[in-house]
């Protein structure tokens, strides 16, 4: 089959002769892939990793699986196979993929590592997205969704009405779901204000997420005109941080917010020092601030009394489970979020022969022109 194949650092080769997965557990399910998505993380891997992947030689501890290995993690498709013992899906489904890889997989793998071992502590809890072994469907657990086919099994698989939810759009729930995963870690309530730093595709997403929240005023900083332009048309307001200190943009910020008070809850979506001080010291008495960027291995500098005097929270979230799926498809499906504003978010379809120049290559010389690249191995759906 056709396939886009991570190989190691700087090194992705489009396959026309990939192996086909088969259904070969009893939950096992075959989807016909119709939409990927590129995501930033799939970036990182093309050209600083392995991060996600295991190092050269060796195997990932849950699924014993090493790359070379499919990319691609957003994705949308139908089922056209399924194994005897799947009694929640049938042929025909349209699904989108909760495509975490953990603990909780290992029984799904003969030959796991971790067969015999014990769940990590967050998968004990029930918190699997923050386990310790986290991998995922197309970034290191497994081959994922850069092709014409992927299998999984039936407990990653959310349905969605195809009348409500067209493909392309579904193809958008695996970064949405990102983004209502954080704003459920959060605790955001019903009319509380909230700020977004930073308007790439996950800034954008969270937008959304707000909007399904039913938060009050929303405030996206974001350099780069064509993403402030494109958070406008999402009824948001923006700000534009370009050449300002962090104590001006401080200062701006605030004067935003409801009552120039700051806001109830922020939200990093960049993952730099500037933003992450700015997403603390623009928050109102008890405010939250939330760091959804997935940072480098690096500290920076943080004053303990900038959240001690006014009682601030600073949290963190990591991917998403299931539920955040389900949430999604059903905020969407009954119109709470607006899927021709979603459509906003895909500035290009690739076919899945093109992807590695026209797609990641693109990507990474031109980021400002685009927010979310789709690639399909069907040229009647491009």
């Amino acid at each position: 089959m056709k396939a886009i194949v991570y190989h190691g650092k700087n090194d992705l080769r489009f396959h026309s002769d990939y192996i086909e997965p088969q259904v070969q557990h009893p939950e096992d399910v075959k989807i016909k892939v119709y939409y990927c998505g590129i995501c930033g993380s799939d970036l990182k891997e093309y050209t600083s990793g392995p991060f996600f992947f295991n190092k050269p030689g060796t195997t990932n501890p849950i699924s014993n699986l090493q790359f070379p290995m499919v990319l691609g993690h957003e994705m949308s498709g139908e089922v056209i196979s399924v194994g005897f013992g799947v009694t929640s899906l049938k042929v025909g489904d349209k699904v989108v993929v909760e495509v975490t890889g953990t603990c909780k997989d290992k029984h799904r793998f003969e030959e796991s590592p971790a067969k015999d071992k014990p769940e990590c502590g967050a998968c004990e809890d029930g918190h699997y997205n923050a386990c310790d072994n986290l991998a995922l469907t197309g970034l290191g657990f497994s081959d994922g969704g850069c092709a014409e086919y992927v299998v999984t099994t039936q407990s990653k698989l959310i349905k969605f009405d195809e009348k409500k939810i067209p493909m392309d759009i579904a193809a958008l729930v695996q970064p949405l779901a990102v983004s209502w995963h954080a704003v459920k870690v959060s605790r955001l309530e019903e009319g509380q204000s909230a700020l977004i730093l930073g308007g790439g595709p996950i800034g954008l997403t969270t937008i959304f997420a707000l909007k399904g929240h039913k938060a009050s005023k929303i405030v996206v900083s974001e350099p780069a005109l064509a993403r402030r332009l494109l958070a406008e048309k999402l009824d948001v307001m923006t700000f534009d941080p370009t050449g300002k200190s962090v104590e001006d943009c401080v200062k701006e910020l605030r004067a935003l917010s409801p009552g120039n008070h700051g806001f109830h809850h922020t939200f990093d979506c960049s993952g730099i020092s500037s933003t992450f001080e700015t997403s603390i010291k623009c928050l109102r008495i008890r405010g939250t601030a939330t760091n959804v960027a997935v940072w480098a291995k690096k500290y920076i500098q943080y004053s303990p009394m900038d959240t001690t005097l006014s009682e601030k929270i600073v949290t963190g979230s990591i991917c998403f489970v299931k539920s955040d799926f389900e949430a999604v498809v059903n905020c969407i499906e009954a119109g709470d979020i607006d899927v021709n504003e979603l459509r906003l978010m895909i500035t290009d379809k690739i076919l899945l022969d093109n992807g590695v120049k026209e797609g990641f290559d693109e990507l990474l010389s031109n980021k400002e022109k685009h927010i979310k690249m789709l690639f399909t191995a069907y040229r009647e759906l491009l």
